[in-house]
């Protein structure tokens, strides 16, 4: 036998495959950061249209307040809404009128008077909700007016 072809047989059976190994190792490591990867973006994804709905949500508390406190005290001087109705006021913002960023969304307010020292407070607490089901944001405020 040749010595070439006995030293080439030595070498080969000492080569036992560690590339396929290595290969699968990658291969899963790389496939393991490609799903969290996408797990973080789909949660990014869902906080960024919480948050919006949630500042929609706001807004529409801020607007509820605005009218009502048109309502409450009209500019004009003029006798405004009784306090006593319930609710004070509330809107649904259409989502066929463009017109509305907030649509899809409703307000509702509430009046409550208040006395103090015989002077007559009244607080406006007004609830802005935006979205449905699991994507829905909610939002309170509340002012307090002579």
């Amino acid at each position: 036998m040749c010595p070439e072809r006995i030293l080439n047989a030595r070498i080969t059976a000492r080569q036992s495959g560690f590339g396929l190994p290595m290969a699968v190792f990658v291969i899963t490591v790389l496939a393991l950061v490609i799903a969290a990867m996408a797990q973080l973006q789909q949660s990014s994804s869902e906080g960024s249209s919480l948050q919006l709905q949630s500042q929609r949500a706001f807004y529409a508390a801020e607007s509820g307040l605005q009218l009502s406190l048109n309502l409450l005290l009209p500019p004009d001087g003029s006798a405004g809404r009784s306090c006593a109705s319930v609710p004070f006021y509330a809107h649904d913002f259409s989502s066929t009128n463009s017109l509305y960023g907030l649509s899809n969304c409703s307000v509702r307010v509430e009046c409550q008077p208040v006395t103090v020292d015989s002077e007559v407070y009244f607080t406006l607490t007004s609830t802005g909700t935006c979205g449905s089901s699991t994507d829905s944001a909610q939002r309170t405020t509340e002012v307090r007016v002579k």
